[in-house]
């Protein structure tokens, strides 16, 4: 996925709640209705734009839908935020 496509879909704040909350782990989709405060067809729809985005993988366990994170995505972010040295010592103009 191009990085600008990235941006956009964690332009919403909704979809980085989610993945702040799967960095901790897999999680069903009650579990982030419930943590996230939210509706399931709220959180549903920004699974499947973070699911078509692909920073979201989906596994089935019995009746239960499991997301796990795939940082991959967010890669081409990371390096582009380094060319700002965000993190490092800031430099006085």
């Amino acid at each position: 996925m191009v990085t600008d496509d990235v941006f956009a879909v964690i332009a919403e704040a909704t979809r980085r709640d989610i993945l702040v909350s799967l960095r901790k782990g897999d999680k069903a989709v009650g579990e982030l209705v419930q943590e996230l405060e939210a509706s399931q067809p709220t959180i549903s729809k920004h699974l499947k734009v973070l699911r078509e985005a692909d920073l979201v993988s989906m596994r089935a366990q019995g009746q239960k839908r499991y997301y796990a994170l795939n940082p991959k995505p967010l890669a081409g972010i990371a390096s582009w935020l380094q060319t700002f040295d965000v993190g490092g010592a800031a430099s006085e103009p």
